[in-house]
């Protein structure tokens, strides 16, 4: 925390500032919390990937009791939370028919709306503390509307009201390892942990067959975070006020988390976007400016990606940015007239690592989005200068 405070004291002076970020950096960042979650995530994923075989027979169980060709099932949180649903949504409908993403704060004000009475329910939330309000009112709407519910709890703490409630028959509650209940206010490894979690949930059945994919993925996330992260600084450095990043498909999930961790990061400083690359074009590309940098999430299926290169085209041709980065794997994405200032490549290509593959282009937004907070004389831990956002939300009162 000493390097929070020092950073703090020299907010409005940028020569000294920069001397202090310039030199000390590498040395106090691996003090901070956010850095610590950021660098784990791959171990964790690991991790969790053995404590889900471990747990195979009693997730068989739960979903072959309460998972039926008719049950509604709805991914459901709160903020990043709710991203998780918005990301794997389009995937989980390979092996869930009737699966979508809804957040808590859309149904606590519109219950009815979401919420079938008549309908069996399987309600997934995804919670890092379990204490969020809308959180556990969703649980408590879900109870008293729809006479057929069961739940799925997918949490990092322990101690949250979530898993201390996680009593009843119908309740199946999965714990994710302890080192994944961030301290941090962004969320970070809470976030991807959870969501290879659910991921997993839809592979139980051959579980043991997925080792390879995931051992892939994490590897896919070790090397941005080894062979990219002093680049991703470079480019955080750099004085922008705008960040957009697109995905198409299950990426726009991706990129809805990158846009608000870049933006909670620097307590607003960079206001960013995020859209599908096709969507991109239908008005929301008016927020380019020149103060602004741009993250594209770029698939490597080409029937997917020959979209993507004619969005980077035209926005390059168009537009003066700060920066283009573009973030890819198997092999390099080259685009006529396009120099990008940034290209992130990992090595394992979807043909390895299988559904799990969105999971490693959060760890740009994460880096850039720490490393910009650092930038703009903040500390990544607490980045809200002013108090207007809390790790746990606060001020939301819950009328019956």
């Amino acid at each position: 925390m000493f390097f929070c405070y020092i950073l703090y004291l020299l907010r409005s002076n940028f020569a000294a500032k920069s001397v202090i970020i310039n030199r000390f950096t590498y040395i106090f960042m691996e003090t901070l919390h956010t850095y610590k979650e950021i660098m784990q995530q791959p171990s964790c994923w690991l991790k969790e990937y053995e404590v889900l075989v471990s747990e195979k027979a009693a997730i068989q169980a739960f979903l072959a009791k309460y998972l039926t060709p008719e049950t509604d099932i709805v991914l459901t949180g709160a903020g990043t939370s709710a991203f998780i649903g918005d990301a794997i949504a389009p995937v989980l409908r390979g092996a869930w028919k009737n699966v979508r993403a809804v957040a808590t704060t859309d149904i606590v004000t519109n219950a009815a709306d979401y919420l079938d009475a008549d309908k069996p329910l399987l309600l997934i939330s995804f919670a890092r503390s379990g204490n969020s309000p809308e959180s556990v009112a969703t649980v408590n709407l879900a109870n008293k509307v729809c006479k057929n519910v069961a739940h799925i709890f997918i949490t990092c703490n322990k101690n949250g009201h979530l898993a201390k409630s996680a009593n009843a028959e119908n309740i199946l509650s999965l714990l994710l390892p302890e080192e994944t209940d961030d301290k941090s206010l962004a969320m970070t490894s809470s976030f991807s942990t959870m969501l290879l979690t659910c991921l997993m949930l839809s592979k139980i059945d051959t579980i043991e067959n997925e080792k390879e994919a995931v051992a892939a993925t994490a590897a896919n996330a070790q090397v941005v975070l080894d062979e990219y992260a002093a680049k991703i600084q470079a480019i955080a450095a750099r004085p922008f006020e705008r960040g957009v990043f697109l995905g198409s498909g299950p990426m726009k999930g991706i990129a809805e988390e990158c846009h608000l961790k870049l933006q909670e990061l620097t307590d607003g400083g960079v206001v960013c976007k995020f859209d599908t690359f096709l969507g991109f074009r239908h008005g929301p590309k008016a927020v380019v400016n020149e103060k602004s940098i741009v993250v594209y999430l770029m698939q490597d299926k080409e029937e997917i990606q020959r979209y993507e290169r004619d969005l980077v085209k035209q926005v390059s041709g168009n537009n003066k940015l700060v920066a283009q980065v573009i973030v890819t794997t198997g092999a390099r994405v080259n685009i006529e007239g396009v120099e990008e200032d940034l290209q992130v490549v990992m090595p394992n290509g979807s043909d390895k690592t299988s559904v799990y593959g969105i999971l490693p282009y959060v760890v740009v937004g994460q880096l850039l989005g720490f490393h910009t907070s650092i930038a703009h004389g903040l500390c990544p831990d607490t980045p809200s200068v002013s108090g207007n956002i809390h790790r746990v939300v606060e001020g939301v009162i819950i009328y019956e």
